[in-house]
């Protein structure tokens, strides 16, 4: 990856709707691209740091691995039939589930 961040929070709500905003101020000529453009790169940043401080809670699943795959450090799996549980609190079902995991190592790190 260019900027060594991954982007997988993008699709999440949050950043939808950042870059939503960042699109309607580019096109009222509000915002210059390039400045949306490193606005983006620091949220991926700052929110990957934030989930790896933050986020304590424990989750745990149960299913059956349909596929799997390992490409550019990124692992993604597909589970059928999947049973979550999360901190002793009731158990949650699917009937497919696509994880995608990759490393938390910063840009230059090995």
């Amino acid at each position: 990856m260019a900027s060594g961040q991954y982007e997988l929070y993008r699709n999440s709500s949050i950043g939808t709707a950042l870059t939503d905003t960042l699109d309607d101020l580019i096109s009222d000529n509000q915002l210059e691209p390039q400045l949306a453009m490193k606005v983006i790169a620091n949220f991926d940043k700052a929110f990957s740091e934030i989930i790896a401080e933050k986020v304590k809670s424990r989750l745990s699943f149960k299913g059956h691995l349909d596929v799997y795959r390992f490409c550019d450090d990124v692992w993604t799996f597909l589970i059928k039939d999947v049973l979550f549980k999360l901190d002793n609190q009731a158990a949650l079902k699917a009937d497919k589930v696509k994880i995608v995991s990759c490393t938390n190592k910063k840009a230059g790190e090995t």
